[in-house]
């Protein structure tokens, strides 16, 4: 755990929430969501940044019919002294072009705020029928306002301690995989990630230019078996496409500590679709037919564990008067999508009911 939470190793990836969010939820954070895009100055990258094999696997995919876009970006290159921009970015971000949610937390502190660190929250405080704190360990805090914001693990833990049964019940993980093929030219892997993007909500994918750091490859590729791992030597060679899917609601956060995303037959389903097309591309970008394989699994974006509509209503708030959740445990679906920019947006329209509440 750490200050600013995941926006530390995250690709500095933005997108708009889905359209579903306001037709099926009535959830309309368009004002919130435009407003923070020119406060951030979020905007894809300079086409020359947006890199050589990674233009190239998205130039592939636009002749093939697909309608791959630059990606919109958490980044400014010109607040770097040296832009140095890799698939470590998933390791924290080294020459300080990617912006972070500490950033937040430092204006909320020059406005007057007091942030704790090390403090864990352990169950919430509940008299009367309403929320007026937390409490964790060695420390008590008491408010008339609380927001849990632990993320999609966190949240319905502290939930679960406090006597809320239904937290954890199903959860979503925009399950993840990477589909690899090596070419002849300098790969992706020392350019900027996902630079490029398409989101198929028809079929419910997303698809960006994505690979492991130099680092980590072994490692993923060691769960994929020995001959996999014999690949990192040509890691500079690398050719990847993410999938992104919107997963089924299963599984879930369990009061033991387990977590279990099972992988529905559904889901399965729409991953061998969207493989296919992956494959489609990486051949098309300058990949051997030879060389192609799929990585294991991995969820990038626990959600969907106290959802709006089943625990929340549409101000975010429990069935307990003063107690509301905004992360990514809110969502009611798989967004299948980057998430920062849409909790963002929530945050802020939660921000604006709760002044309206403490000034009514």
């Amino acid at each position: 755990l750490m200050l600013g939470g995941a926006t530390n190793m995250f690709t500095g990836c933005a997108a708009p929430p889905p359209p579903w969010l306001k037709e099926k939820y009535a959830i309309d954070i368009d004002a919130e969501v435009d407003q923070t895009m020119k406060e951030l100055g979020i905007k894809p990258l300079p086409e020359d940044l947006r890199g050589d094999a990674s233009t190239r696997v998205a130039e592939a995919a636009q002749s093939l019919g697909y309608d791959w876009q630059p990606q919109p970006k958490f980044m400014n290159p010109a607040r770097a002294e040296r832009f140095d921009c890799g698939a470590k970015c998933m390791l924290g971000c080294r020459c300080g072009a990617k912006w972070t949610a500490c950033e937040y937390v430092d204006e909320a502190g020059a406005a007057g705020a007091k942030v704790v660190t090390r403090a864990r929250v352990d169950r919430v405080l509940v008299e009367g029928n309403r929320c007026v704190g937390v409490a964790g360990r060695r420390f008590e805090a008491r408010a008339g306002t609380v927001v849990l914001c632990a993320g999609g693990i966190g949240t319905p833990r502290i939930l679960q301690a406090s006597g809320f049964s239904e937290a954890g019940v199903g959860m979503t993980m925009d399950t993840t995989v990477m589909v690899y093929g090596f070419g002849e030219d300098t790969g992706i892997g020392k350019e900027p990630p996902m630079t490029w993007s398409w989101v198929n909500d028809a079929d419910g994918y997303m698809l960006a230019t994505l690979a492991d750091p130099w680092l980590m490859y072994p490692i993923i590729t060691m769960l994929k078996g020995p001959k996999y791992v014999m690949t990192w030597p040509r890691w500079r060679n690398l050719l990847g496409i993410m999938i992104k899917l919107k997963d089924d609601i299963s599984g879930g956060v369990f009061p033991d500590g387990r977590i279990s995303k099972p992988t529905t037959e559904h889901d399965k389903q729409g991953l061998t679709r969207a493989e296919q097309v992956c494959r489609e591309i990486l051949v098309a970008a300058g990949a051997d037919p030879g060389t192609l394989y799929v990585s294991p699994q991995r969820g990038t974006h626990p959600s969907g564990t106290v959802r709006l509509g089943t625990m929340l209503n549409e101000d975010l708030r429990t069935e307990t008067p003063g107690l509301y959740v905004c992360d990514a445990s809110v969502f009611p679906e798989a967004l299948c999508r980057p998430t920062v920019l849409t909790i963002i947006g929530l945050a802020k329209r939660l921000a604006r009911h709760v002044v309206s509440e403490a000034s009514s």
